[in-house]
């Protein structure tokens, strides 16, 4: 039952964004990028358990206390998430530099909505994902997208960043990974979203697809709160 719910929740998800997956249908693949419809996948799971129901009278209890044990992890992720849009966490005021070293907070960047990416040039997954963020910050300008390099130099950024063809605003360093370390991120990339009012709306750790990008952002655009017509600058 567990897996009819996972599979149907992706495939639902899928098919939503389909537009986002055309360039790379392969990307389809790649479930780590958080994208699942949940509510889908619980009515998927419920079906095929009252199916199974009628099918084997016999089956009755196991497949009710596999339904209830279903249902109860739901509400805990379900719970979870509430208490996650519920928190305090706003733009941290933790002061990096930018490629010019220049001082710079990204509490000094409210007024619209934030995507701050964590990562490294030495990370696969970040320099996998990089074209995709940079896509989105190209694509979407009211919002603005900040990207946080942790522990590494400038020169080391710029050769990457050169090398790589990509043209990205709002680069910082964070030459101590203070950052990771005060929004509590557990590995590279993590990836945070902020609304307009500068509060934590949702997180992803891990490499974000096209598609798995788009439902995050569908997510802090539609947060209330001013959007600015274009995304602070950082030399």
């Amino acid at each position: 039952m567990f897996f009819i719910g996972i599979l149907a929740a992706r495939l639902v998800f899928v098919l939503r964004w389909w537009p986002a997956y055309v360039a790379e249908p392969w990307s389809v693949l790649r479930i780590g990028d958080g994208g699942f419809t949940w509510w889908a996948g619980l009515l998927a799971a419920l079906g095929w358990a009252a199916w199974k129901l009628r099918q084997s009278p016999g089956l009755r209890i196991p497949l009710i206390a596999g339904s209830l044990s279903g249902m109860l992890a739901w509400a805990a992720l379900l719970g979870s998430v509430w208490l996650m849009h519920q928190s305090s966490v706003e733009l941290p005021t933790t002061e990096m530099t930018t490629l010019a070293d220049e001082r710079v907070t990204l509490s000094a960047m409210s007024g619209q909505p934030l995507v701050v990416n964590l990562w490294a040039t030495w990370c696969p997954p970040c320099r996998r994902e990089m074209p995709v963020l940079a896509k989105g910050q190209q694509s979407t300008p009211d919002v603005g997208f900040v990207f946080v390099n942790q522990g590494e130099g400038p020169e080391q950024i710029r050769d990457y960043l050169q090398s790589e063809g990509l043209s990205l605003d709002n680069v910082l360093l964070d030459p101590f990974s203070s950052l990771m370390n005060e929004m509590g991120a557990r590995g590279l990339p993590t990836t945070l979203f902020f609304d307009a009012t500068g509060r934590l709306v949702d997180f992803h750790m891990g490499e974000l697809t096209q598609a798995g990008l788009a439902s995050k952002l569908q997510a802090i655009v539609g947060s209330p709160g001013p959007i600015s017509p274009t995304p602070p600058e950082v030399p």
